[in-house]
Parts: C-alpha cells; sequence; structure tokens
C-alpha cells in the first residue's frame, strides 16, 4: 500500500509504530522509545505531526512530534536525545536519530526561504513545496569529518570545550563549501590543536543527529608540530598510549569509538598501517 509520507490521524494503522517528540525531547517509557498504536492516546494528538520514518514488510515507522505533555497519559517521561545515546535498548538508537532530524527539518521549512510563503507537502516525495517559487525543500544534511591522528602506537585524543561529555575522543569538523573531506581533516587538526597530519585514510561513514551530519571518518598520520589547543574549540589534547587511554567513548555508540578500537585492535596485532 503506497502512504503519503505526511500524515494525519485517521489515516493511522493499528500496524503502526511511533517516535515521539515533545518539542525537542524524546518520550521514553523506561528504556523503550518506540510505541504501538494500541499504546497511544489519539484523542490528545489531534494537532500533532506525523512524518512517515521507515518502511518495513510488518510495520511503517512514524516520527511524530506532539505539542502536549504526554506524560500523564502515557506514563511516560520526555528526555533529550543525548541521554539515551547510551542507554542500552531493544530499540536502535538510529531509529530515534532519524525522527528527531526528519521533525526538525519540518520545522524549520514551513515557510519559503526566498519569498515566505508557507510551504506545502508534496503529493508523493517527502519533500515541502512553496508553490510560487516552484522550490522544492527536502532533508539535508551536513557532511562532517572525524579524523583519530595517530604517531607510532599512539593516538591524539582531545576534549572538548563545548560538549562536556567527560570524554576524550577524536577530532571532528565541518566539511565547508568547497573543501573535499580530506582537506577538511588537514584544516580541522591545524586549526584545533596546530598540527600537520598525511597520510589520510577513509575507514566509515555513521549518521550522527546532533544535528543532522553525516560524519566521514578518517585515519591520518602525524607530520609535524606541537599540541597546541585552540581553547574555543578543545579544553585538552593529548597523546595517548593504548594501553592507557583516558575516558573514551564506546564503539557500539559513535564512528568515534569505532575508530579508537580500530587502531587499538590492528596496534596490538602490529598490522595498522
Amino acid at each position: 500500500m503506497n502512504r503519503n509520507h505526511f500524515l494525519q490521524v485517521s489515516e493511522l494503522l493499528e500496524t503502526d509504530r511511533f517516535v515521539l517528540f515533545h518539542h525537542s525531547e524524546i518520550v521514553v517509557k523506561r528504556e523503550k522509545f518506540v510505541w504501538d498504536y494500541r499504546e497511544l492516546v489519539l484523542e490528545e494528538m489531534s494537532d500533532a505531526e506525523f512524518i512517515l520514518l521507515e518502511r518495513d514488510a510488518d510495520y511503517d515507522l512514524i516520527a511524530v512530534k506532539i505539542s502536549s505533555d504526554p506524560s500523564s497519559s502515557l506514563l511516560s517521561e520526555s528526555k533529550n536525545l543525548w541521554s539515551i545515546l547510551f542507554v542500552d535498548s531493544e530499540d536502535p538508537f538510529s531509529v530515534a536519530g532519524k525522527a528527531r532530524q526528519l521533525l526538525d527539518w519540518y520545522a524549520d521549512h514551513r515557510f519559503c526561504g526566498a519569498c515566505g510563503t508557507k510551504t506545502v507537502h508534496h503529493g508523493s516525495e517527502r519533500a515541502l513545496v512553496c508553490e510560487p517559487c516552484n522550490k522544492h525543500y527536502f532533508p539535508r544534511i551536513n557532511p562532517c569529518a572525524i579524523m583519530l591522528v595517530h604517531k607510532g602506537p599512539q593516538m591524539l585524543l582531545a576534549k572538548s570545550s563545548r560538549v562536556k561529555t567527560g570524554f576524550y575522543s577524536c577530532l571532528a569538523g565541518f566539511v565547508e563549501i568547497g573543501e573535499t573531506p580530506e582537506q577538511t581533516v588537514k584544516r580541522e587538526v591545524m586549526e584545533e590543536v596546530g598540527l600537520e597530519v598525511e597520510n589520510i585514510r577513509y575507514f566509515k561513514s555513521q549518521s550522527w543527529p546532533f544535528p543532522s551530519q553525516l560524519m566521514l571518518g578518517f585515519f591520518a598520520e602525524y607530520k609535524s608540530g606541537e599540541i597546541t589547543p585552540d581553547p574555543s574549540e578543545i579544553e585538552d589534547a593529548a597523546w595517548f598510549d593504548i594501553n592507557n587511554p583516558p575516558k573514551m567513548p564506546g564503539a557500539g555508540v559513535s564512528i568515534a569509538g569505532e575508530l579508537i578500537r580500530h587502531f587499538i585492535e590492528n596496534v596490538k596485532k602490529e598490522s595498522f598501517e
């Protein structure tokens, strides 16, 4: 069955499942954040916004933004998306991240950026349309390079001065207009810690909803320079031995953790190049 990407309450199916957001926070019940149709109180959701998220053979997954506090009717609580990043849940975090990104895109494109006219739903695609301008607004992502710099068996890890996670992690930065991701790696490492790098190798990518990023992971080899952190970006940065690492993100959560784990495992096997 074909369905529009933008749905009304009357178009919901009993097989549908939902990821709910109240304002900018995800609605959870203990560690669970994917809701069944029968759990919802549809009478309280007449003004909610429903966007088709994913389709499956057994059910469709729908992102929902609700304006009224659902805590009493659903026996739930609303949490910052960061707070469930490290929670061991049966629901994949990527689903919550995708839902948040779609709802943010929808909220940010209610009006045309060229003429100010209110946008309307596209009839068959996930897009918002300005009819006077004939402009189509699709969900966008922001490419971002994340890199693990290494010097022999040591890895460069840094603590952000902006995001207070308590972790040491990889350096990262947005790809700027006209840059390749490899150029971003060189620029960001120089800007954030004052080092020159070479031998840049692509590793893998990850969708990251803070806000709507596509993280492109790289390894880069130290070439020259002394660590000089930019205090507006970096609280601390240092070389760490693989046998004595600081508190770091886990490999099951972020691409930063995967970069670090891959490096450590291959250095131990003496196979990292």
